[in-house]
């Protein structure tokens, strides 16, 4: 067979996914706290958008605003630029049933989001909060750099991550020096710092309240392994006191910090504001949009005369830009507006497949499937994925994630489905409910759960209790 190369046309049909379209689906699938930023930012780039106050609002339109609303719509649509903005609507689930390419835009813009994104306060690293104390500590240049390393080397826990000898052949100097060093910083707070590992975190912590000698210490210097394991019956006969005095100290010591670091060098917390609100009012359950804080958006008025002097003077190049801004201001306030409608139409239907679990709780969470929604909404799944992404609702049972709602189906007796959401929350009632002397094994969680009609097998009982972060029934037991 002979193998050549060579070169042919053909035409081919395919979607590609413009600039506007890119910046749609941005704007389906942000949280409203950035959608606000969002529109900040376009408004301070485009003239042509102005927000609407309050009072505004409740002005009458004069009948000669109609007509130079009529007059301004007449040049736009006459200019090719409003070729997009002609359609009532973007049809999103035409690229997603198809499959798209990206445009060129995207990778000769890339700088594009960052514009997007929210600059967050500054504030004092982990890291700086340690080396400012060790400014203070170190005696000298060589001991501050020493310090400086450890610090470098402690991984997000706190845990000192290198050997004392690796840092003493890095510095040359003794092991000993290190060590002293290595002491100074896990003096420092937060209590635990720099340890190398479980064991000597605890200790550490033990020395900063003043409680090194007691019998906490002691179980976590001599029985650390058989306190890991739980054994507590094991501990109490080596130190000739009774299981319960044991299960008290291990309490004690379950109020230390096992990740010292996290105060340090963890994350801020992060703060939910609900996109969606859910409210029960005369029975029937309303959703509406958290979106006080988004500007109300409409093309200004000012550049009205503008634009018809632009054109009646015959300056092009003015009369393009205004156009140009004035096309891309009303696709923005079109798209903002079918995004409105289309999370809340989402929510709706959320709200009507779970109207069991707004009336009754989490354990009435029937199964749900994203493709299920976009059947019944007539969307495509790749649309309601986004429209439940990272987007919280407040209803009368609190706050909830979008995706919370969806959950896998088990089976039950009487041939309904049980979302799994619901068997774990049936799971931790059981758990909740069992005599801590004698708590229950996954075996006969599962005898319980056959008794409300769920068959569920053992290994999954087990699976769901770890999600749940829940122990073993050997170690849940008390005395």
């Amino acid at each position: 067979m002979e193998m050549k190369f060579g070169l042919r046309m053909h035409q081919t049909q395919r979607l590609v996914m413009t600039p506007k379209l890119q910046q749609a689906l941005k704007l389906l699938q942000v949280p409203t706290l950035e959608l606000e930023q969002i529109l900040k930012q376009e408004m301070m780039q485009n003239p042509m958008l102005e927000e609407i106050e309050q009072v505004d609002e409740e002005e009458e339109p004069t009948s000669e605003d109609n007509n130079e609303d009529n007059v301004d719509e007449a040049s736009a649509e006459s200019s090719e630029e409003n070729t997009e903005t002609n359609k009532d609507e973007i049809d999103w689930d035409e690229y997603f049933n198809d499959g798209f390419s990206v445009s060129g835009f995207e990778q000769e813009h890339e700088e594009i989001d960052e514009r997007f994104e929210r600059v967050a306060v500054a504030q004092e690293s982990g890291m700086d909060k340690l080396t400012s104390q060790l400014v203070l500590s170190a005696d000298n240049e060589i001991d501050q750099q020493i310090g400086e390393y450890i610090i470098g080397s402690l991984n997000g826990d706190g845990f000192l991550t290198c050997k004392i000898e690796e840092i003493a052949r890095e510095f040359e100097v003794e092991v000993e020096r290190v060590e002293r060093v290595l002491s100074i910083i896990q003096s420092f707070d937060p209590p635990g710092i720099g340890a190398r590992d479980l064991k000597e975190a605890l200790l550490l912590q033990l020395a900063a309240r003043g409680e090194e000698d007691t019998l906490a210490a002691l179980v976590v210097r001599e029985h650390f392994d058989a306190l890991k394991n739980r054994k507590f019956g094991e501990i109490a006969k080596e130190m000739r006191i009774s299981p319960h005095e044991v299960q008290e100290i291990a309490k004690e010591i379950g109020q230390l910090d096992p990740r010292p670091g996290l105060s340090t060098f963890g994350d801020d917390a992060k703060y939910v504001t609900p996109d969606l609100i859910v409210e029960k009012v005369e029975g029937e359950y309303i959703v509406y949009l958290n979106d006080s804080n988004i500007p109300r958006l409409r093309v200004s008025r000012a550049y009205r005369e503008e634009l018809s002097r632009s054109r009646t003077e015959g300056d092009k190049e003015t009369s393009e830009f205004i156009v140009g801004k004035l096309n891309s201001a009303r696709w923005l306030i079109q798209t903002i507006e079918q995004r409105r409608r289309t999370i809340v139409k989402v929510m709706q239907c959320i709200v009507e497949e779970q109207r069991d679990f707004f009336d009754k709780g989490p354990l009435a969470l029937k199964p749900l499937t994203l493709q299920q929604v976009a059947n019944r909404i007539g969307m495509h799944e790749s649309t309601v994925s986004r429209v439940t992404t990272n987007k919280y609702v407040q209803t009368p049972r609190g706050v909830f994630e979008l995706k919370y709602f969806f959950s896998s189906s088990l089976d039950t007796d009487d041939g309904e489905n049980m979302s799994s959401k619901a068997a774990k929350t049936r799971i931790r009632e059981i758990i909740g409910v069992e005599n801590k002397r004698k708590p229950l094994s996954d075996q006969k969680i599962v005898d319980l759960l056959k008794v409300d009609g769920l068959n569920i097998a053992r290994r999954t009982v087990a699976k769901y209790r770890e999600q749940l972060n829940i122990l073993p029934a050997r170690m849940r037991k008390t005395y």
